[in-house]
């Protein structure tokens, strides 16, 4: 099975030698300030790389009940695709600044329209720019695409699908956000605190080490200890908004774990029904 990830000596290859089939996203953002990732593209991108926002690009309209970053309707994404250059052909790497929150988002649902030739570059920006790699600053554009989407519905779950996993024993929900967050104890970005009840933690940020990917092998037995028998497909993942849970998700794809779907409304969305449990504090382990 190929790993979702690329090198960064791959890419600086690739760049050069498959210019023509191969578009490079930048898709560095900063949730605490939405201009972050323009101006850090601005100031200095991987040669080549066209800019995606996550608000603008990878979200569609919001309404108060559907989460901060909902996903746009499959035909929109598609059109949206095919005006930034990328086709059903393309072969695209995504990068962002380097954890992979944002990066992962923009592979994922690429794989949701249908698109299976797009990766991740592991280490993202940050490792690209410690090599001493070249950058550049002018702002790039491709020619127009076609891309027609050929949707996986069964990777997206919604919140009623979520709230009947709840009482499935053999589903698991796994929580990408960081620990204090899953907890109640803090919530800097929505307005009410907790996790879905039953929920497993399982921070984004433990899929790295140094900057990059833990090795598969590593990743399997971490992801194994949480799935327990369970196939990839009995796993959902969520976040705040559908977006860090997707790192989570390239994690397990990189271990050799493909088929866990993504509930895209995730945390924020949850929280906006006061009719749908919350909980709060640490969650026992449950086989």
């Amino acid at each position: 099975m190929t790993s979702p990830l690329i090198s960064t000596a791959e890419l600086a290859t690739a760049i050069n030698a498959q210019a023509a089939q191969l578009v490079v996203v930048d898709s560095r953002h900063d949730l605490m300030n939405a201009a972050a990732g323009r101006d850090a593209y601005a100031a200095g991108h991987i040669p080549r790389a066209i800019f995606m926002s996550i608000d603008d690009d990878l979200a569609g309209k919001k309404n108060g009940s559907n989460g901060r970053h909902p996903l746009p309707p499959p035909d929109v994404f598609a059109a949206t695709l095919g005006a930034k250059g990328i086709g059903n052909d393309t072969r695209v790497v995504v990068y962002d600044s380097g954890n992979a929150m944002y990066a992962g988002r923009l592979w994922w649902m690429l794989r949701w329209l249908g698109h299976d030739n797009v990766f991740v570059l592991d280490g993202g920006f940050a490792k690209w720019q410690l090599e001493g790699r070249p950058l550049e600053t002018a702002e790039q554009t491709r020619a127009p695409a076609t891309f027609v989407a050929s949707m996986r519905a069964q990777m997206r779950l919604t919140a009623d699908d979520t709230v009947a996993a709840i009482t499935d024993p053999q589903l698991r929900i796994v929580d990408a956000r960081a620990a204090e967050r899953y907890r109640g104890e803090v919530e800097p970005v929505d307005p009410i605190a907790g996790h879905i009840p039953g929920a497993t933690n399982r921070p984004f940020g433990l899929n790295q080490r140094d900057g990059v990917f833990k090795p598969a092998a590593e990743l399997k037995l971490e992801f194994e200890a949480i799935l327990d028998g369970r196939a990839p497909t009995q796993l959902i993942h969520q976040c705040g908004s559908g977006v860090s849970a997707c790192a989570n998700m390239l994690a397990m794809e990189h271990a050799g774990l493909p088929g866990s779907r993504l509930y895209a409304g995730s945390w924020s969305e949850w929280c906006s029904d006061p009719t749908r449990p919350v909980a709060v504090g640490a969650e026992p382990f449950k086989p």
